[in-house]
């Protein structure tokens, strides 16, 4: 192995150490669970498994998970997420350039999809189309069906759901409030349910966005 491979592993692993641990599980089996790491790929863990990361997987439950993080241990139930903090105590934060109208658009994803967002302080929750739940997946006809008011005062039905993930930059937040109004695709709104979550300062004419732990 070369230097140069050698250095860049250890500097990768001392990234990690040092960095939060993001941890969410998303499936139970007798004495086992699969997880997904830092938002990686879907992993199986057997009870007594430790991953590179250091999580340990304690027991499993019919709808729970115990594992050790950090040498914390916590239960997550199915589709609950778990993110220790920083060593470094830095947080998360991502910074957003406007448009030529002063509009603050960004690509981003939700479940991990991707999609084009308006960051809009207006909009109580994260709004998409049907046509762009449908594309990413999401089951938005078991949510909780209610009516959406529009710019030009038009009502519109629409479905209030859970989204599992909403990444923008390097921010991921989990378990956000969303609404899915019927129509067809376009620019989503990034709204309250993921911002309100965030710190919001302006930086001459960029908008940064600070993800609270």
């Amino acid at each position: 192995m070369s230097f140069h491979k050698l250095f860049a592993m250890i500097a990768a692993f001392a990234a990690t150490v040092a960095g939060a641990v993001d941890v969410n599980v998303i499936g139970l089996f007798p004495g086992k669970a699969v997880v997904s790491i830092n938002r990686g790929a879907p992993r199986t863990l057997s009870v007594g498994q430790r991953t590179p990361e250091g999580v340990l997987l304690v027991s499993v439950e019919s709808s729970a998970a115990v594992l050790e993080v950090d040498g914390k241990r916590e239960r997550l139930e199915m589709g609950q997420h778990f993110e220790t903090a920083s060593q470094s105590g830095a947080r998360t934060a991502t910074t957003l350039a406007p448009d030529d109208r002063g509009h603050f658009q960004v690509s981003g994803a939700i479940n991990g999809g991707h999609i084009r967002f308006l960051v809009d302080t207006g909009a109580t929750l994260v709004a998409l189309s049907t046509a762009d739940a449908q594309r990413l997946g999401i089951d938005y006809r078991s949510g909780r069906r209610s009516m959406s008011v529009l710019a030009d005062g038009r009502r519109i039905p629409s479905y209030n759901v859970t989204l599992d993930s909403v990444t923008v930059g390097d921010l991921t937040l989990f378990n956000v409030e969303g609404n899915v109004h019927e129509g067809s695709a376009g620019v989503a709104l990034l709204g309250m349910s993921f911002l309100a979550r965030t710190e919001m300062r302006r930086e001459g004419a960029n908008l940064v966005l600070t993800k609270r732990y």
